[in-house]
């Protein structure tokens, strides 16, 4: 069970907000499927079905402030007339019905942990970014979504390579620009879109929306900062490992020094790396920009003092205003501190079902496995699906030692209709000896034999690549 575990009535509160049915869910999600199929045709000559489709997507907001501009982008639409201020609208009642979609998924997730939340304020923007880029941007993507995904070709995806040259230099236009280079990459992987049998339809109009909402003047301002000093207790870290990039995702119970309440915090780090680097050895290139995964792996706190904090609880790392403490138990963490950090809010444009990922505490369960059906851990009166698929091969955790363990400290996901919980870490029994495992458990270094080769493995790989850039440089 979550946070307060301990608690008689723990179960009973988890078993019914996770598993009863969410009022109005399906038809959100239901609209935005609808709209994604007419991404997938395109926008300029839309047959019947996609403006019944089109019908459909409008419906859904009609009783929100976005109806009016909504209805009139749908008939723009549906007649093959929308401009790029209509484009935006049908983006911004998209990205409002995954983002209510997501409220109403972390208000269940609230409900089961018994945690409190914080509510987001509007910041006024700072700085303006360069318009030019901004409408070259909008303009290349109003372009695929009038062509669509089964008429995308290298020409057009293609000519997304200038702007993101153009826009990378510049700091405030660098998350549109990442956002941009992996979208076209995306895209020219699967040029010709008319030979594509599948078409990951819900993720390219997730990257389109965010995109489009992104050309908007002031919409990626960073998000206002307080500096925060006190103590930060690891509870686990999500790796996320891709063949030329890897990040790591630290998530933490803060203790401010003043006494005020905990919260939960998150330090993140990403690097590119060569896809010669795998397992234990991406350890290797996170470890020197985090010293909080050297903290984790060694089962120790960190202090803080005058860390810059943003309002949705991202901590902005800087190695000088941090130190390691004294030893820290994950699992004493989460019986102990957890049940009373309080959650932050979540940034509007970052509201999606697929961003929730809340931390909780799980115990008195029965692990079982069914045939080839995901592992579940069974509580009395329900039940919650195990997803091991994300558990990173660089580090001791494992599926099998997921089912057989009787604690657990994860992360509450939302994803195919159903709540779900990502392993961090388990208590277990391993040749009649409790232990703890922990998929960070070697992020700060191991004498594992396995993780220690990896490690190995890495520094050669990145030996080889660092004399070979070399030599380029000196040519």
């Amino acid at each position: 069970m979550p946070a307060h575990a301990a608690e008689p009535v723990a179960e009973e509160r988890l078993a019914n907000p996770l598993t009863a049915p969410v009022e109005g869910l399906d038809e959100a999600l239901a609209a935005v499927e609808a709209f994604d199929r007419v991404l997938v045709t395109g926008l300029l000559r839309p047959p019947p079905a996609r403006v019944a489709d089109l019908a459909e997507f409008a419906r859904a907001v009609a009783g929100s402030p976005l109806a009016g501009r909504t209805a009139e982008a749908v008939e723009k639409a549906a007649a093959g007339a929308a401009g790029e201020d209509h484009l935006v609208a049908l983006a911004a009642a998209r990205t409002a019905l995954l983002g209510a979609a997501h409220s109403a998924l972390t208000a269940r997730a609230d409900e089961s942990t018994g945690r409190t939340r914080g509510t987001a304020t509007a910041a006024a923007p700072e700085q303006r970014e360069a318009v030019n880029l901004l409408l070259a941007a909008r303009s290349w993507l109003a372009d695929l979504a009038r062509t669509g995904w089964r008429g995308i070709e290298h020409e057009l995806v293609g000519s997304a390579a200038q702007i993101v040259s153009a826009m990378l230099p510049d700091p405030a236009l660098r998350r549109l620009a990442t956002l941009l280079d992996g979208f076209a990459a995306e895209l020219a992987a699967s040029c010709p879109g008319a030979g594509q049998d599948r078409v990951p339809a819900r993720r390219w109009g997730d990257l389109w929306a965010r995109a489009l909402l992104l050309t908007l003047p002031g919409a990626a301002e960073s998000s206002p900062t307080v500096l925060v000093t006190g103590r930060l207790l690891p509870l686990g870290v999500d790796l996320h490992e891709h063949a030329t990039a890897a990040q790591a995702q630290v998530h933490a119970v803060f203790e401010p020094a003043d006494g005020g309440a905990p919260r939960l915090v998150r330090a993140s780090v990403s690097v590119p790396k060569p896809d010669t680097v795998v397992a234990a050895g991406v350890w290797q290139l996170l470890r020197p920009h985090l010293a909080l995964l050297t903290a984790l792996g060694e089962g120790r706190s960190m202090h803080l003092a005058d860390m810059p904090l943003t309002e949705e609880g991202d901590l902005i790392w800087d190695q000088e205003r941090a130190r390691a403490g004294e030893p820290a138990d994950a699992f004493a963490t989460a019986r102990v501190a957890l049940p009373t950090a309080a959650a932050s809010p979540t940034a509007p444009l970052d509201r999606h079902p697929a961003r929730l990922a809340e931390p909780v505490f799980l115990e008195g369960y029965a692990a079982r496995r069914d045939g080839d059906s995901p592992l579940t851990f069974d509580f009395p009166g329900h039940s919650l699906a195990v997803d091991t698929d994300r558990v990173p091969a660089a580090g001791p955790l494992t599926p099998e030692a997921v089912a057989a363990s009787g604690a657990c400290i994860g992360l509450l996901r939302w994803d195919d209709g159903a709540f779900h919980v990502q392993p961090l870490a388990v208590e277990t029994t391993v040749r009649k000896k409790a232990v703890v495992l922990q998929a960070g458990a070697w992020a700060g270094g191991t004498t594992d034999k396995t993780g220690a080769r990896a490690e190995k493995t890495a520094t050669d790989a990145v030996t080889v690549l660092r004399e070979r850039a070399g030599r380029l440089l000196r040519t």
